[in-house]
């Protein structure tokens, strides 16, 4: 999947490879951070780079915390809440344990940032708090993996 996303990136015009790291950044599972180390194996600069796939990742994130907000506001609305998977069920856990620091910050090991973003809203967590600790998280997990990339780069030159 990476092969073909960089190669994506790789056959845009120079000028607008950063477009194609704000599209790919803002696929779940790629993130900030994959859609940093393609724009920069890829041969854009890192700052470049990095930004691009932090917006990217930003508007994706953003877009599924708005749904899961305005879903949860109207099933809220005088329904009974469903019966939670095995999966939600140890998402509500780690979300109980640790917070929407916590999860946001530590989440994206597990799931990307949009499917935590909307889990947590959906669990009843302020909208703007999550939004503004999965901007933090977006942020550092974009620039760690951005720079490592760029010493790696460096290092195969």
């Amino acid at each position: 999947m990476y092969d073909t996303l960089s190669s994506f990136t790789a056959g845009l015009p120079e000028l607008l490879q950063w477009v194609g790291v704000i599209l790919i950044a803002a696929i779940p599972y790629v993130e900030s951070y994959g859609g940093s180390v393609i724009g920069i194996v890829t041969g854009i600069n890192p700052v470049v780079a990095i930004i691009a796939a932090i917006i990217g990742n930003v508007i994706s994130m953003l877009i599924f915390v708005f749904v899961a907000h305005r879903v949860r506001a109207k099933v809220a609305a005088g329904r009974e809440p469903k019966p939670e998977t095995p999966r939600r069920q140890k998402l509500r856990e780690r979300f109980d344990r640790y917070g929407v620091a916590g999860v946001s910050l530590l989440g994206q090991t597990l799931l990307p940032s949009q499917i935590t973003s909307a889990a947590m809203v959906s669990f009843g967590a302020s909208r703007n708090a999550v939004i503004v600790w999965q901007i933090i998280s977006i942020i550092i997990w974009g620039v760690l993996f951005g720079v490592l990339a760029t010493f790696g780069v460096t290092a195969l030159r």
